[in-house]
């Protein structure tokens, strides 16, 4: 950005770039003029609109050293655009067109998201989603992880015998909740494989299970406790909501706008799609 600075110094020189002078009681505006190049205005709107466009990496600059950046940057676009002679070729006013349709419809879908996102919108949508749901079973078990069937019918015997659960699985389980006396935690449904997580939906609170095979070995189940899920409330949810409304309203305003234009696509040009690489044609 040096090089940029450095630019700024020798180009007021030859462009005449003056740092704008205020009134003290003038306040900035969009139209608020910074530059001139041979007498084209640069002005602060000009300069918003450009930062506003950069990537985020950009965004974190020092202000003073993005604001000496981008009025460098338009001075030398504007100085060499004004060397333009002719026409500006296709591939520049077909994109034009382009640029200016795109965010001329962005500023409709903006006009109708402005009022989209009420309460009313938030509480109805959320009523919809989570007004009926029925929580689901959560549980709360500990298992014991070993090799092989003989193992797991062993540790079975011995948890019958009356040893305790955590301890066992601290000794003899292979799984990593091992040394944490076997406790997964809580989980729902399809959270286990299917064989782990129906044993453990047979179990009664503080039952343990036989043994029971799963591809990573032999378990015996523990079930501590179960729970219903918690639904979440509408401002857990409230910025999900919001962009589901905001989504939905879009979509329908483009849905609305295309149907009821006068639409007429000449169908009967035969066109190979494959043409849209020729960039040629826009010379």
């Amino acid at each position: 950005m040096q090089k940029h600075l450095n630019f700024l110094a020798s180009a007021a020189l030859v462009i005449g770039i003056a740092a704008p002078v205020w009134a003290q009681d003038d306040v900035p505006t969009a139209d608020t003029v910074i530059a001139t190049v041979n007498g084209v205005e640069i002005k602060l709107g000009h300069m918003i609109a450009a930062r506003a466009s950069l990537p985020q990496q950009y965004q974190e600059l020092d202000d003073k050293v993005l604001y000496d950046g981008i009025l460098e940057q338009l001075v030398q676009q504007s100085a060499l655009a004004q060397n333009f002679e002719g026409d500006l070729p296709a591939r520049v006013t077909m994109s034009l067109d382009n640029e200016r349709r795109s965010l001329t419809a962005a500023e409709v879908v903006e006009e109708v998201l402005a009022d989209a996102v009420t309460d009313d919108a938030l509480q109805a949508l959320y009523d919809r989603q989570y007004g009926d749901i029925d929580p689901e079973e959560e549980y709360n078990a500990s298992h014991i992880l070993v090799e092989t069937e003989e193992e797991a019918i062993a540790v079975k015997e011995t948890i019958d015998g009356g040893a305790d659960f955590a301890a066992t699985a601290r000794e003899k389980s292979t799984g990593p909740s091992g040394p944490g006396g076997g406790e997964l935690g809580w989980f729902g449904p399809g959270m286990m494989v299917p064989t782990f997580e129906a044993a453990t939906i047979a179990l009664g609170v503080g039952e343990v299970s036989v043994p029971v095979q799963t591809q990573f070995g032999w378990h015996i189940i523990k079930l501590n406790d179960t729970r219903k899920a918690a639904i979440p409330t509408l401002d857990d949810v409230r910025g999900d909501l919001s962009n589901e409304i905001r989504q939905q309203v879009a979509q329908e305003a483009i849905t609305s706008a295309a149907s009821n234009a006068d639409v007429k696509v000449f169908a009967d040009q035969v066109i190979d799609p494959a043409i849209l690489k020729q960039t040629d044609l826009l010379e």
